[in-house]
């Protein structure tokens, strides 16, 4: 299967930022550095998995 390094990243942040916002909602309240946090777990999630390339796929099939 081959996924592009853009939706690999999409979907590694929207992981990110829904286990962050998950573990803020444990309260019934999302402050404001929660809110930063998630945020911040989502750009981080976004970048790093943006920028390591996908393995070239063999050719031994």
């Amino acid at each position: 299967m081959k996924i592009s390094k853009y939706w690999k990243a999409v979907v590694s942040g929207m992981a990110a930022g829904a286990g962050s916002l998950s573990v803020a909602v444990t309260d019934d309240v999302v402050t404001a550095a929660e809110g930063w946090a998630a945020g911040l777990a989502v750009l981080a999630a976004l970048g790093f998995t943006w920028a390591v390339p996908n393995r070239q796929a063999s050719q031994d099939s």
